[in-house]
Parts: C-alpha cells; sequence; structure tokens
C-alpha cells in the first residue's frame, strides 16, 4: 500500500485511488459525449503517470492505475449516461476527496491536485480544435480546474 494513504480508511483509500478515473470521465463527458479520443489519451496518461509523475505519486499511480482501461470502462458503464447526472455523482466524489486531502502529507496532496489537474486538461484538449486552437470546449473548461476539490496549498 501507499504510505501516503495510511492515514486513511480502506474507503478513503479506495476513493482516492479512483480520482484519476472520476477525472477522466468527468472531463471526456463534459460536452455531453465521451468520445473514443478522450478515452484513448486518458488511458495513455494513465499508463505515461506510471513513469512520467513526480516521483513522489509513481506508487500512488501504479496503484491507481492497475487495471485502469477495466475500471475506466466499468465507470463510464455505471454512472449515469445523462451529462448532468454524471457531472453531479462524479462532482460529489471529487468533494468527498477533500476531507481525505486533509489527512495526507501536504507535499504529497498538493502534488496528487496538480497532477489530477494536468491530466484533466490533457484529456480535454485530446479532442477538438483545429490544428490545436480551441482544443478545449467551452464545458471542459468549465471543469478542467476541478474547483470541487480544494486546493491542499492552501490549506
Amino acid at each position: 500500500m501507499i504510505s501516503e494513504l495510511d492515514s486513511l480508511t480502506q474507503s478513503e483509500q479506495e476513493l482516492m485511488l479512483s480520482l484519476p478515473v472520476y477525472v477522466a470521465v468527468l472531463i471526456a463527458g463534459a460536452d455531453g459525449e465521451i468520445d473514443n479520443k478522450e478515452v484513448k489519451r486518458a488511458i495513455q496518461l494513465a499508463h505515461s503517470k506510471l513513469t512520467h509523475a513526480r516521483r513522489d505519486l509513481i506508487p500512488f499511480y501504479n496503484e491507481a492505475n492497475e487495471s485502469f482501461e477495466d475500471k475506466l470502462k466499468m465507470a463510464i458503464a455505471n454512472l449515469p449516461s445523462g451529462t448532468k447526472e454524471r457531472q453531479n455523482v462524479i462532482t460529489e466524489k471529487l468533494k468527498e476527496s477533500n476531507a481525505c486531502f486533509k489527512k495526507l502529507p501536504k507535499k504529497f496532496a498538493t502534488e496528487l491536485y496538480s497532477s489530477l489537474k494536468e491530466m484533466a486538461k490533457q484529456i480535454a484538449e485530446a479532442s477538438g480544435g483545429v490544428f490545436g486552437y480551441m482544443a478545449i470546449d467551452y464545458e471542459e473548461s468549465k471543469l478542467i480546474d476541478l474547483k470541487m476539490i480544494k486546493d491542499p496549498a492552501l490549506a
């Protein structure tokens, strides 16, 4: 297990390890349609985090990304299909993580929060745009800052 998560209960640990999946589905489905480019990009990002994440986050991503593709597809299948309903469920899960972030070592929490925001931005850029312009649509732009999660650096 990841030592930084030791202060959390089992269910809180599971929530934290699910954050990359929730962020991926939230952003990919922001425009009402979860398209293949966004799903593929989320999977690529999950795999790249295993080697390209901040050093302190690699153990977290090793565990979070175990069967990531299956978890992502299962989340897409099990979450509400309506955009607003799905966003509401995911937003509540992300809000629940605020209590967990407070229990984590500050440096780790800050790095994880930044990493999730980077992931959100990169997924949003995956589909859309022409030659890299306007790659993030309006609906995605409202969500990529993950404002439902309080910045642990400011806590």
